[in-house]
């Protein structure tokens, strides 16, 4: 046994996604392999900062014996809903108003009173940078990416992304169907704020009319160009795939603004005011209005959002979540924190997490994905 480390913590930040469970049972083999303990910090490191709110006071022994359990079961019991950021906690003063307080040191050192050596941490892009403050003040950490946009620039696949495609496949078909019987054009948004992956490829595997990406600013005129070609050769429907970031090169795509906008607040549109929060269903409605005003033909918006996270789990992210788990430990046994898991086929590698933060992964104009859509006459907004 390496006693250099002997406990290691598992955490999960950033929200589900499908089968988060197999990267802890790859992080629970490997370190049952080399003698180590492995704990799992509930709620991303909320466990260790309130304790109190937990049965288990914030920490749940992950034994081999728990993998006689459901994956989805063993990431269920952690819980993936992170409510607080260590570096602003917020806390109300002696005057019942509400205030941020730094609590980093404070949580590093539960963490050294745990006895915990190294944190396993499962992260999108925000809470991967929460982690990296961690490390600079002297977490010792390693980071496994999952992320249903791809969206993490160092790695070629993150971890859940695989099972969102398939899920969202499905479900793009399911709107074909729905769009032709209704005679309607289907607006269909997926997840997508800064990278087009997922809407580029799924709307590629169901040979959508258009797809819709962030990297290429559309011009509306074009999509409603090829709609009515097909609806006047006697195809009265049709399916655009949209990615939550896509932006429209001109202004008027946007369509007119009402008279009742103008009057109000500048938080008061829709862009500012109901979708200022959550982004979602923003550029669906936008775009299903603009169409049917071009096409003359009935528009849908379908907003698929945080359901594209409730497809089951496929084979391949379920030997890429073991893979991963096993690789943080493995990273561990070498000597390595501070540092992301990165599948880079056919190798996984160790990147040092200041290359990793504040980075998107994003479509390249001139990728293969890309020429592919061109060339199954796949619209692309240009």
């Amino acid at each position: 046994m390496n006693a250099t480390h002997h406990r290691i913590a598992v955490n999960i930040g950033g929200g589900y996604i499908p089968g988060l469970g197999a990267v802890i049972a790859g992080v629970i083999r490997a370190a049952s392999e080399l003698g180590w303990k492995v704990v799992g910090i509930c709620d991303g490191f909320d466990g260790l900062l309130f304790p109190e709110r937990y049965a288990t006071g914030g920490l749940i022994q992950l034994t081999p014996a728990i993998l006689d359990s459901s994956l989805d079961e063993i990431a269920a019991s952690l819980g993936s809903n992170p409510r607080t950021d260590p570096f602003r906690v917020q806390t109300a003063n002696s005057d019942n108003q509400i205030e941020e307080q730094d609590r980093s040191d404070e949580l590093l050192a539960r963490i050294g009173e745990h006895g915990i050596d190294v944190v396993i941490s499962l992260v999108g892009s925000q809470a991967l940078s929460v982690v990296f403050r961690l490390h600079r003040k002297g977490l010792k950490t390693v980071c496994i990416p999952k992320s249903v946009e791809n969206d993490l620039a160092v790695t070629q696949l993150s971890f859940g992304f695989n099972s969102a495609l398939s899920f969202a496949v499905e479900m793009l078909e399911s709107a074909r169907v729905a769009a032709r019987s209704a005679r309607k054009i289907g607006i269909v948004e997926v997840p997508g704020e800064h990278a087009g992956w997922l809407a580029l490829q799924a709307g590629i595997a169901v040979c959508a009319d258009a797809v819709l990406l962030p990297e290429i600013p559309y011009y509306l005129g074009s999509i409603a160009a090829k709609l009515k070609a097909k609806l006047a050769a006697g195809k009265p429907y049709g399916l655009v795939v949209v990615a939550e970031g896509a932006r429209s090169a001109v202004s008027s795509d946007a369509g007119p603004e009402h008279p009742l906008k103008r009057s109000l607040s500048p938080l008061a549109g829709d862009e500012q005011g109901r979708f200022a929060i959550n982004g979602a269903g923003r550029v669906a409605q936008s775009v299903a209005l603009e169409l049917q005003r071009l096409t003359d033909c009935e528009t849908y918006p379908l907003v698929l959002g945080q359901w594209i996270k409730g497809g089951p789990l496929t084979a391949i992210d379920r030997q890429l979540g073991l893979s991963y788990g096993a690789a943080g430990v493995r990273a561990i046994e070498e000597g390595r924190t501070g540092v992301m898991v990165a599948f880079e086929p056919p190798e996984i590698k160790f990147v040092p997490l200041q290359e990793a933060i504040n980075k998107i992964r994003t479509v390249p104009v001139d990728s293969l994905f890309v020429e592919a859509a061109r060339s199954l006459g796949i619209a692309l907004g240009e």
